[in-house]
């Protein structure tokens, strides 16, 4: 088998990038073998470092150690440095804007036009951005993927893309956003949802600013990018029906779970006359639901198709390197496409 070594961009390296570049290691023996991939990192840009690069290979155990690289190049805008690293790959890691998608979109683009093929697990560009990243994608004969965007590299894109031809997906329901699960399942031991949320973030679960989970913006743009994508409907943001976890009481959740009842923050969307309706909010949820019983940070999706009545996916308690996965398979469907 003849072995081709990819050139490797991330922009962003934090929990997510630096889990990739570990698992990449961790699994080089097998790439080489299995699918003939061997691959260096090539370029690096964070606020810290600003645009890093080296055709030859960064060091990156000297930044996973919070090491600057030796004597790297440097790039004053992003098209000269994917030039300069030669990328073939560039890893999209920068954080969510689910108003405009940006940065995230410009990047992807600037990524896909050099011609490197371009994977995300921000859900921005997937909502706002899918159409035209896709077609240039198509345009430019790359590959623009993004599995680590919604169950954290449980592969539901590729599944339907790759496993399931001819599907007619009718809608789905799930739990999406690991955050609140963790929240509501401390405020039912009586937590205020000041602690619960002080909970999820000692855990790493929870951002600084836990908003856009405590309002349903999370959980709204992952049923958002499963519209666009797997259901084939032209979402927007705004259409779909957004009630977060903040104005619940740990009272009201304590109460909900003694009666047999307990509140999950329910993700849901349904083709019906050809329209999608689609909407995220707490509900009260008996305990034959299956749904009831996703506990800490798992997640779970059940999709309904013309086929199979019930389609269920699960992600039991995932991490950082799961979502670092998603990243990895992507790059293996990407270059083996």
């Amino acid at each position: 088998m003849t072995l081709k070594t990819y050139n490797l961009c991330l922009i962003g390296f934090g929990n997510v990038g630096r889990a990739l570049v570990r698992l990449l290691e961790r699994k080089r023996a097998g790439l080489r073998e299995k699918y003939g991939i061997d691959w260096r990192l090539t370029g690096v840009a964070t606020r810290r470092l600003g645009r890093a690069s080296s055709p030859t290979g960064l060091d990156y155990e000297a930044l996973l150690a919070n090491q600057t690289p030796k004597d790297p190049a440097t790039a004053s805008n992003l098209e000269e440095w994917l030039q300069v690293a030669s990328a073939d790959v560039v890893f999209e890691l920068s954080s969510l804007n689910h108003h405009t998608g940006q940065p995230a979109i410009d990047h992807l683009r600037a990524a896909l036009n050099h011609g490197a093929h371009a994977i995300t697990a921000n859900k921005g560009p997937v909502v706002r951005g899918y159409h035209e990243l896709r077609a240039l994608a198509g345009e430019k004969g790359k590959r623009f993927l993004f599995e680590s965007t919604v169950m954290d590299g449980v592969p539901i894109f590729s599944m339907f893309r790759e496993n399931l031809p001819l599907l007619e997906v009718r809608g789905f329901r799930g739990i999406l956003n690991s955050t609140t699960n963790v929240i509501l399942q401390e405020m039912e031991t009586g937590s205020s949802l000041d602690a619960a949320i002080r909970k999820a973030q000692d855990m790493g679960i929870a951002e600084t600013d836990p908003s856009d989970d405590l309002d349903g913006w999370d959980a709204t743009v992952k049923v958002a990018a499963l519209c666009i994508v797997i259901l084939g409907a032209s979402m927007k943001l705004e259409e779909i029906d957004r009630e977060g976890i903040r104005p619940l009481t740990a009272e009201q959740v304590k109460a909900a779970r003694a009666s047999g009842r307990p509140y999950k923050l329910v993700c849901t969307a349904k083709r019906e006359h050809g329209n999608v309706t689609a909407s995220v909010r707490p509900q009260q949820l008996s305990l034959d639901d299956p749904l009831a019983w996703v506990n800490g940070s798992s997640s779970a999706i059940n999709f309904e198709t013309d086929v199979f009545p019930g389609l269920a996916i699960t992600g039991l308690s995932p991490g950082v390197e799961e979502t670092a996965y998603g990243l990895l398979a992507d790059f293996v469907n990407a270059v083996s496409a």
